[in-house]
């Protein structure tokens, strides 16, 4: 489906005095600033791009990297530093006087909501400012069924009467949203305070969190069906052009508020080294214009950033050895010529291939039913993985924690587990779980999605499981296919990566919560009472050794049950194009390409 927005010259006439209204980008011959060409950052997605735009519908990197161009959250993660978070929606940070149950906001002034539509929601006006009443609504939508309580596991049991409010809801034809929480307090229309049911500690992370981004009522009613592709927001761009699996085309926001540019001192002495900081102090976003392109397969992005089409591209890993030593990990003398740039970054990476819980033949919490994931496990080799698809750059560890947070075992290797190969043990499991030599077991259905070097994984899998008997019958689809099939249960054995989405190990723990089941993040449906007791205890500690010590606990629960098979975390490799100014990419948050500028001159 294609989507456009009509034509940023149509909105001249309508341009408030004092602001800044950009002529459309696009148009070869069309200039701003006294001659100067738009800015142009053209961008890869490396799949089939988003499944939606709307946040409270996204659950993947993609949809993250998109939406958040459009949409902004309360809170943010720091460019400079991407574990700091700093205030995007607010004028300040959160503040709390008793210790973290109630927390008190202020919205930050001059924030407007933009809708380049023709027909533009607010009244035939094409801002409308933000207010108290649109964090307590787009916060309630993730309560509303219609959402299918995707993105729920966020924030259940933390904001005092929204469980309530959901569970009201849920009876109702359609959504009440001028129903009350009282865990929603209004003070005025940029004052508010969120109460919770006890101190959470990673409440303010979820406020980072693109799937809590401010979305305005209006909008939302307005569009309706069509508004997961007709965002209204209050980002540094709005979407000019949506073609699904194709292209998204961005256009900067010329009512988009003060933001800008880390100061100097926020910037290590390393990063200063590269430049980063030149632009200090300057107002974003830079650029006119962000152009997306979905690269399904690996082979055309590569192509396109070594034409110079693209700003920057992951490093496939079979093209590796085209851009780096591979013993030293340098960038190759002719890459630098080219005055290319590299980057590495330790993922907070969970790669793994999961079982659906609730599946008759590999789900179970019975011996037997553990016996057959458990001898899975030992039939695999991930290092030959590591070593023939990642150029022996990851880090292969136990359970989901991964390294840098805490609860990863040290050196990943846990106490106990069930990490292959080890096929004699892996044998004797097979037939403790009543399939000897894999007699009498169907071959097992697999979801992996196209691209990248997966069909070749899928066949070294198949080869590894084959030395004991279980055999594989791949499906091969789309991301978004996949996503689908695993948030339906429809996946009994799948395989995709999460990565963290804040900087401790209970967002990865969260991931095998009972009540966070498919569609929630629980994409294994995985459901002990044990486990879910002690994640409810851990989701309101601080940091701790006693929280430490449970992490632990639940991480080696998991590997014992083997709900999955795992684990790997990348080392991502980037690539950075010359004419790419003040670009360090990073997986944490997608709201950085505000901050990255380009310098025409440099292209080839």
């Amino acid at each position: 489906m294609t989507h456009t927005r009509r034509s940023w010259m149509n909105l001249l006439g309508a341009c408030a005095a004092g602001v800044l209204c950009l002529p459309a980008a696009g148009a070869a011959d069309r200039v701003e600033d006294g001659g100067r060409a738009p800015k142009v950052l053209q961008l890869p997605i490396r799949t089939d791009g988003p499944k939606s735009l709307d946040p409270v519908e996204g659950s993947t990197t993609y949809d993250n990297m998109a939406c958040v161009q459009v949409y902004e959250t309360l809170l943010e993660g720091a460019y400079w530093n991407p574990r700091e978070m700093e205030p995007r929606l607010l004028a300040e940070m959160p503040t709390s006087d008793d210790g973290g149950k109630t927390w008190n906001f202020k919205l930050k002034p001059g924030v407007v909501f933009y809708d380049p539509s023709p027909n533009p929601c607010f009244g035939g006006k094409p801002t409308r400012p933000i207010r108290t009443d649109d964090v307590f609504y787009s916060l309630k939508r993730l309560a509303d069924k219609k959402y299918t309580y995707e993105n729920y596991w966020l924030i259940e049991g933390a904001v005092e009467g929204l469980d309530e409010f959901k569970a009201t809801q849920a009876n109702n034809a359609a959504c009440d949203y001028d129903a009350p929480v009282s865990g929603f307090i209004k003070i005025s229309d940029s004052e508010f305070q969120i109460r919770l049911t006890k101190p959470v500690y990673r409440f303010l992370y979820v406020l980072s969190m693109f799937q809590t981004s401010i979305v305005a009522r209006e909008a939302v009613e307005h569009y309706g069906a069509a508004f997961d592709e007709t965002p209204v927001g209050t980002g540094p761009f709005a979407v000019e052009r949506f073609v699904q699996k194709q292209s998204l085309s961005l256009v900067r926001n010329p009512y988009y508020h003060e933001v800008f540019y880390p100061e100097r001192d926020k910037w290590s002495d390393e990063d200063r080294r590269l430049r980063m900081h030149r632009p200090a102090g300057e107002r974003v976003p830079f650029v006119d214009r962000i152009e997306f392109t979905m690269f399904v397969e690996d082979q055309p992005m590569w192509l396109q950033f070594d034409a110079g089409n693209i700003a920057y591209t992951e490093v496939p890993a079979e093209y590796f050895e085209k851009a780096f030593n591979k013993r030293t990990k340098e960038l190759l003398p002719e890459m630098r010529e080219r005055g290319i740039r590299a980057h590495n970054d330790l993922l907070l990476d969970f790669i793994f291939r999961g079982f659906n819980m609730e599946d008759p033949v590999v789900g179970g919490y019975s011996e037997r039913a553990k016996a057959l994931r458990q001898a899975i496990n030992l039939a695999m080799d991930l290092n030959e993985f590591n070593e023939t698809f990642y150029n022996g750059l990851n880090f292969v560890y136990d359970g989901p924690i991964p390294p840098g947070l805490d609860g990863y075992p040290p050196d990943g290797m846990a106490p106990h587990s069930y990490r292959g190969p080890n096929l004699e043990l892996a044998r004797q499991k097979l037939a403790e779980a009543g399939y000897p030599n894999g007699q009498g077991l169907a071959p097992l259905q697999f979801y992996t999605s196209k691209g990248s070097n997966n069909a070749e994984q899928l066949d070294l899998m198949k080869r590894q499981l084959a030395r004991i008997g279980v055999r594989i019958d791949g499906q091969l689809v789309d991301f978004s296919t996949l996503i689908e099939a695993v948030n339906k249960k429809k996946a009994p054995f799948f395989s995709f990566a999460w990565s963290s989405d804040y900087p401790d190990a209970e967002n990865n723990l969260a991931l095998f919560y009972g009540p966070n089941e498919a569609p929630g993040a629980n994409h294994y449906n995985y459901k002990r009472p044990e486990y879910d007791a002690m994640y409810e205890q851990i989701r309101v500690m601080p940091p701790s050794d006693e929280r430490t010590a449970i992490y632990e606990r639940m991480r080696d629960m998991l590997i014992e049950d083997a709900p999955f098979v795992g684990s790997m975390a990348r080392v991502r490799y980037y690539l950075v194009a010359p004419w790419a100014l003040n670009l360090r990419p990073t997986e944490r948050h997608w709201s950085w390409f505000k901050y990255v500028d380009v310098d025409d001159s440099k292209r080839p």
